[in-house]
């Protein structure tokens, strides 16, 4: 009796802690599965709102893509006078420590003014001219998209003067005004919600990764002169080179490159029915154009950028800085440019275009020297300013230009959390563009 009221009472006892135990674990099971709801409709939420930016993104950077292959056509970009600044030829090689000495000493005056002489020889390449993206959208009215708002923040004029005072706030010209390789300034635009920048970047100022797989054979070792050249300047060891060679000689065997590319034709033979009294068919040869030259060019800028070549060993960075970005892919031309315009190339490269001919040293600062005061105009004006070197000089024209006209643009679109940008090579001749390739990412 006594046992039967004991376990009476332990049961009313524990009826309360067993309903308080369902209780949290039901609290537990409803949390989770809010939890996970929650965790679902903000991942939906997410992708729904990423598909949104992106397309916003996507359709910002097309019409921006139309609307600089429009404005291309009217670019002249003059190459402009530089005596009295730093020049932008050995940038590349300068640590961080040297890059700012570089602007303390310019900021502090240690760089003469600019003489009488030298601003009347190059006044006529220092006048205004429309040499921005923004000039084309006032005077050819051409409309990106309807909702395009803001003026593209250019400033006036990319070409003035910079005045030394605070060196952080000094930038050193290149060729043509904005920093190398730029030919314009960065346009910066809002289309809608998305926000674009517009980049055009002079590939005959960069050496042509093409050279080093020459189908002219008589060329070859002064081709892997050139090329070693350039890699030495970029920092690459023996065992990087060799990995580069290796990767070369394998595109070679494929499709070896070449200096003028020209239209290829087929011959083809078709037999008619049996015409005469002879009896005999008659047979008409006909000749078609199967692959012009820009495809050539189209092929050769598709595989640089693809597995076949070690992009990751190109673009390491060889300055660590939070101000510059310096890598032999900066420097290297890979849109199958095969020319390199003394005018607007940098050391690295002026050295390495003139080991085909020789003395690449002299011939390469004597260049940098002359062309801040005044560019030169054509290839036989180069030869008559460096008679000393004219046979070096005469052997690497086929290699050299004096006016750029292979460029690339570079369109970034940005919308909320999605990036999307559009690289284009093309080819200008007057006012003529050929786009040769483009890639989307």
């Amino acid at each position: 009796m006594i046992d039967r009221n004991l376990n009476n009472r332990f049961r009313t006892a524990s009826r309360p802690g067993f309903v308080l135990l369902v209780t949290l674990v039901l609290l537990v099971v409803i949390s989770m599965l809010g939890y996970v709801l929650t965790g679902r409709v903000a991942a939906q939420k997410y992708r729904n709102q990423y598909i949104i930016d992106y397309q916003t993104a996507r359709y910002a950077c097309d019409s921006a893509v139309k609307y600089a292959l429009a404005a291309m056509e009217d670019v002249n970009a003059p190459l402009i006078s530089r005596p009295n600044e730093p020049d932008f030829s050995d940038l590349f090689h300068l640590s961080e420590q040297e890059y700012e000495q570089l602007l303390a000493d310019w900021a502090a005056g240690k760089f003469s003014k600019k003489t009488a002489k030298s601003a009347d020889v190059n006044d006529a390449n220092n006048v205004k001219d429309t040499n921005s993206l923004k000039d084309f959208n006032s005077i050819h009215n051409v409309n990106v998209a309807e909702n395009v708002t803001g003026d593209a923040n250019l400033a006036q004029d990319i070409n003035g003067p910079n005045e030394p005072n605070d060196p952080n706030s000094l930038t050193i010209q290149g060729p043509y005004g904005p920093p190398w390789p730029f030919v314009i300034k960065p346009v910066e635009f809002k289309i809608g919600s998305a926000s674009v920048r517009i980049e055009v970047e002079d590939e005959n100022a960069k050496y042509p990764l093409g050279w080093a797989m020459l189908a002219d054979e008589d060329a070859n070792d002064e081709a892997t002169a050139s090329l070693q050249t350039f890699c030495e300047w970029m920092g690459f060891d023996l065992a990087e080179m060799d990995l580069l060679n290796e990767d070369l000689e394998k595109i070679k065997e494929i499709k070896p490159f070449k200096l003028k590319f020209d239209t290829v034709f087929e011959s083809k033979t078709t037999k008619t029915r049996m015409t005469g009294r002879s009896g005999r068919p008659r047979t008409r040869t006909t000749t078609a154009a199967v692959a012009p030259a820009s495809v050539h060019l189209a092929d050769f800028a598709k595989i640089f950028h693809s597995s076949l070549i070690n992009n990751d060993l190109l673009a390491r960075p060889t300055i660590v800085s939070t101000t510059r970005k310096e890598s032999a892919l900066k420097y290297m031309g890979i849109w199958a440019s095969s020319e390199v315009n003394v005018n607007t190339a940098p050391r690295n490269v002026l050295e390495a275009v003139f080991t085909f001919g020789g003395d690449a040293p002299k011939i390469a600062e004597e260049i940098i020297q002359k062309r801040r005061l005044k560019p030169f105009e054509t290839v036989e004006d180069l030869r008559k300013s460096l008679f000393k070197y004219s046979d070096s000089i005469k052997k690497c024209e086929k290699y050299i230009t004096t006016h750029s006209s292979f460029f690339t643009i570079k369109v970034t679109a940005a919308s909320g959390l999605s990036t999307v940008s559009s690289v284009i090579a093309v080819k200008k001749t007057g006012n003529k563009i050929e786009r040769i390739a483009m890639i989307s990412g």
